[in-house]
C-alpha cells in the first residue's frame, strides 16, 4: 500500500471502542451498544465507520448510528471498505441458501438481516415482487443502492418498501411505505392484492397492507409440520388470515379458527375460498375466553394450534408474558384428546427456549396431563439464526403430544 493509500484509509471517519466492545465483536456478534463507544465518529449518522480498539488498531467496519443505543452495527472484520461489490457479494450468498432450503413455495425471506451478515436489512419475495425494509440509518443511506442491486440480481415486477414498523423510530427514522420500483411504467401507483402459493395453498397478499412485508413467513416450515401431525378435530388459536387452519383443514375434518380480529377472518375466509376449502369455521372471539369457554364444557380437539402474537416486547414484560403464554397452554393441553398433538409457539424474543420449555412443563402439569415432546422447531431456514447474536433466534415452537 503507498503511502497516500494508506493516508487515505487511516483519514476515513473512526469509532473507538472499549476493551469490553472489542471482546463481544471478536466473539461474533454484530452490535456495539453506546456504551462501549469511548470515542464517537465524526460522520453523519448511517455512515460506514472503521472501528479500533483504544491502542488505534483496527477491529471492523460498522454502521454508525447516533440515534441509537446499539451505536455501531459490525459489517465486516476485514480492513477492505465495504463497496458495492462487498454488498453484492452479502445479498447473492443469501439468495444462493435460499435455493437450497426453499421449496414449495414462493413467498421466503430473501435477506434476513443480522442473519445473513445484512444487519439493518429485511428482504422478502412474493412470487415476482419484493419488499424491503431498512431498518437502520446505515441501510436507510444504502436504500437506492439496494434497490439496484435487487433488480440487477432478481428482475422483479415490484419492489415497495415496508418501514412503517416502529424500530426505525429508535434510529430517528420516519415511517414510510410505497414503491420504490416497478418494470411497467403504466402499472397503477398502488400494487393490487395477489395470490402466493405456500405447501400447495394460495394465500392472498397485500404488500402496503398486511403485516410485516405481507405475511408470516416465518411460520411456512411449522405449517407444513402442522399437516403432518394433524388429523381429527382441529382448532387453531389466533388464526389471523387462516394459514395454519388452512394447512390443517387438508388433514382434518374440520378446523375452527380462533381470532378477535374481524378483518384478519375476513381475509381467512377468501383464503379459504380462494382454496375452495369448506371445513373451516372461522370465529370471532377473544381466544382466551373461548379455550376457557371450551375446557368448561368438556370440549376435545385431536390437533390444536397456539400461534399468538409476541407477549413480550421487551425484558420488562417477560413475567406476564409467561403467564399468559401458561393459560392458553394449559387450556389447550386439557381440550386434547388422548394422542392429540398440540403445536404451540412463542415468537417473544425475550422469552428462550429454556423459559419457555419450564413454562409448558408447568402447564402440563397443572393441567393434569402427561405429554411427549415430539419435535421442537423454529423460524425457516429463510430466516437464519447467527449462532453469535442470539437475537436473531426469537421464534419457537413446540410439538407436544397428550399420551394420557
Amino acid at each position: 500500500m503507498s503511502q497516500s493509500q494508506e493516508r487515505e484509509r487511516t483519514a476515513r471517519p473512526r469509532a473507538v471502542i472499549s476493551a469490553r466492545g472489542v471482546e463481544r465483536v471478536r466473539a461474533g456478534h454484530l452490535w456495539v451498544y453506546r456504551s462501549d463507544v469511548t470515542e464517537r465518529p465524526s460522520a453523519p449518522s448511517g455512515a460506514a465507520v472503521r472501528v479500533l480498539d483504544r491502542r488505534g488498531r483496527f477491529v471492523a467496519w460498522a454502521h454508525f448510528g447516533a440515534e441509537s443505543e446499539i451505536s455501531l452495527r459490525v459489517l465486516s472484520t476485514s480492513e477492505g471498505e465495504p463497496d458495492r461489490e462487498f454488498w453484492r457479494g452479502r445479498l447473492r450468498a443469501a439468495s444462493a441458501w435460499r435455493g437450497r432450503v426453499v421449496e414449495q413455495t414462493d413467498a421466503y425471506r430473501v435477506a434476513h438481516s443480522e442473519g445473513d451478515y445484512l444487519p439493518g436489512l429485511i428482504v422478502d419475495r412474493y412470487a415476482d415482487c419484493l419488499a424491503m425494509q431498512t431498518l437502520t440509518r446505515g441501510m436507510e443511506a444504502l436504500k437506492g443502492m439496494w434497490v439496484e442491486l435487487l433488480v440487477e440480481l432478481f428482475g422483479p415486477r415490484l419492489i415497495v418498501e415496508r418501514n412503517d414498523v416502529k424500530v426505525r423510530q429508535l434510529e430517528g427514522l420516519p415511517l414510510s411505505a410505497g414503491v420504490l420500483y416497478q418494470a411497467d411504467a403504466e402499472a397503477p401507483a398502488t400494487p393490487a392484492e395477489f395470490a402466493v402459493t405456500e405447501n400447495g395453498l394460495k394465500f392472498w397478499v397485500d404488500l402496503l397492507g398486511g403485516q410485516k412485508t405481507g405475511a408470516f413467513l416465518d411460520q411456512r416450515e411449522n405449517r407444513a409440520a402442522a399437516m403432518r401431525y394433524g388429523g381429527g378435530r382441529g382448532l387453531d388459536c389466533f388464526s389471523f388470515h387462516g394459514s395454519f387452519a388452512l394447512h390443517l383443514a387438508r388433514v382434518c375434518e374440520r378446523v375452527t379458527a380462533l381470532d378477535i380480529s374481524a378483518a384478519a377472518l375476513e381475509r381467512a375466509a377468501r383464503n379459504a375460498a380462494l382454496n375452495d376449502i369448506a371445513n373451516v369455521e372461522f370465529v370471532e372471539v377473544n381466544v382466551f375466553d373461548r379455550l376457557r369457554e371450551y375446557d368448561e364444557r368438556g370440549e376435545r380437539f385431536e390437533t390444536i394450534v397456539l400461534d399468538p402474537p409476541a407477549f413480550a416486547k421487551n425484558r420488562g414484560a417477560v413475567p406476564a408474558a409467561l403467564r399468559g403464554y401458561k393459560e392458553i397452554n394449559l387450556r389447550a393441553l386439557r381440550l386434547l384428546a388422548p394422542g392429540g398433538v398440540l403445536l404451540t409457539c412463542s415468537c417473544s424474543y425475550h422469552v428462550g427456549e429454556d423459559l419457555f420449555m419450564q413454562m409448558l412443563a408447568e402447564a402440563a402439569r397443572d393441567a393434569g396431563r402427561t405429554v411427549q415432546v415430539i419435535e421442537r422447531r423454529s423460524q425457516g431456514r429463510d430466516h437464519p439464526v447467527l449462532l453469535t447474536v442470539p437475537e436473531t433466534y426469537y421464534l419457537k415452537c413446540v410439538v407436544l403430544r397428550a399420551t394420557d
